[in-house]
């Protein structure tokens, strides 16, 4: 279970401040998900902070089951 959640934040993190980069300056836009989602348009950089924070959340509940 650990490893899941581990892999589940490392994914949430990486789309979180991947998504954050190319917002900001344009890059990595190969493998972010949240520039190419229509409904999310003007709330890019909240959806991003969102997805680190849930990331980290789910980093630290992924510690817990070690």
């Amino acid at each position: 279970m650990d490893r899941i959640l581990g892999f589940l934040a490392f994914v949430l993190l990486a789309q979180g401040a991947g998504g954050l980069v190319h917002y900001f300056w344009d890059w990595f836009d190969v493998w972010t998900v949240v520039h190419r989602i229509g409904f999310l348009d003007g709330y890019e950089v909240f959806t991003c902070v969102v997805l680190l924070v849930l990331g980290l959340a789910v980093g630290s509940l992924a510690e817990r089951f070690e």
